[in-house]
């Protein structure tokens, strides 16, 4: 877990399951590779629609794959940067 720096030096973890970028190849907006490693199977999809009232809303598609090398991952779309992450695995 990597420390990052808080108010007068002192240390504080790292956010858990924080989202990283990820290369994601999608076709119709479903996922086939994660980070260049092919999708198998596709085991839940749902939609996330929070703070709308904002001027920063959430709006995520994310995606529960395993992978064809055997792990499983989520990964979402932002709809507002338009980019793919990672949010546990790959």
């Amino acid at each position: 877990m990597v420390a990052h720096s808080g108010a007068a030096g002192t240390a504080r973890p790292a956010r858990l399951n924080a989202p990283r970028p990820a290369l994601v190849e999608a076709q119709l907006g479903e996922p086939r590779r994660v980070n260049r490693v092919p999708v198998a199977l596709v085991r839940e999809e749902w939609r996330v629609v929070d703070r709308w009232w904002t001027e920063e809303p959430v709006v995520r598609g994310y995606f529960e794959l395993v992978l064809e090398s055997g792990e499983n991952t989520v990964v979402f779309h932002d709809g507002s940067s338009g980019g793919w992450y990672t949010q546990r695995g790959a």
